[in-house]
């Protein structure tokens, strides 16, 4: 495992860091590669509830790949194959990732960021974030998932601005076309990222990972939708020892404590 991708566990909630701030958490393969690792480890624990996703440093959260890099993994068209090939399969990770995501965001989120903030589920930002899409300043292609993903959240005509301009906006303009879900101050980031897990992680497993593969069926294209494993999920809900819990917490005006069984 690479240095430069951390990751730790605050009781139902996995923490992974992209830790190369010199670099504004540019992402190069090998640290693409141990995000992999890392979030199958998250995905196999029954206790990680939810995955919160960060940049070390503070000054972002992640400004795309390590430039540094092109030379020698996309220095050719097979290269370039490779190299787009395997960080796909992570960002689909991230997007499939079956335990609710959140991007906490501060300072820079461009390019290849944007696109893994896009891949959460959730995006909380400070006041200081900077999102960007500078694809056309850079004479760069940008894929169709990516942009699929920017247009699901913030509409065709506001991703085409993004787009389009290659301009920066910042946390409330974010906000208001619904790029980001809440914004704190600085200093608050963490509190309110940590308040919202611990506030999601303490909702009944079972169901909210129906809940996020049916959401993600709505988005899907109808003849690719598993409608037969929506109806399955739910079910399993109602059969589960965590309904019978809700049902009992509910009548007993306490708090429910939810196994996920």
């Amino acid at each position: 495992m690479t240095d430069k991708m951390l990751s730790r566990r605050d009781g139902a909630i996995g923490q992974m860091i992209f830790n190369q701030p010199e670099k504004h958490n540019a992402v190069s393969l090998e640290m693409w590669e141990a995000a992999e690792r890392i979030m199958r480890e998250f995905e196999a624990d029954r206790s990680i509830r939810v995955l919160v996703l960060s940049g070390a440093g503070g000054k972002s959260f992640v400004a795309g790949a390590d430039i540094s890099e092109f030379e020698k993994q996309r220095d050719s068209a097979e290269a370039q194959a490779r190299y787009n090939s395997r960080t796909r399969a992570v960002y689909r990770l991230v997007e499939n990732f079956p335990k609710p995501t959140i991007a906490m965001i501060h300072g820079y989120c461009i390019g290849g960021g944007l696109n893994l903030a896009c891949a959460c589920d959730l995006r909380v930002c400070s006041e200081t974030a900077s999102f960007g899409m500078p694809a056309a300043r850079l004479a760069l292609g940008y894929p169709f998932e990516a942009i699929q993903r920017l247009a699901n959240i913030v509409g065709i005509a506001n991703a085409r601005l993004l787009m389009f301009s290659a301009r920066r906006i910042d946390a409330d303009q974010a906000l208001r076309i619904g790029l980001a879900q809440q914004v704190a101050p600085l200093e608050r980031l963490e509190a309110t990222v940590e308040e919202l897990a611990k506030e999601i992680a303490g909702n009944a497993p079972l169901t909210v990972r129906a809940m996020k593969f049916i959401s993600a069926q709505v988005l899907a294209d109808p003849a690719d939708r598993d409608l037969a494993k929506c109806d399955a999920m739910v079910a399993d809900c109602f059969a589960s020892e965590d309904f019978k819990e809700g049902r009992r917490a509910f009548m007993e005006k306490r708090k429910a404590v939810f196994r996920g069984e």
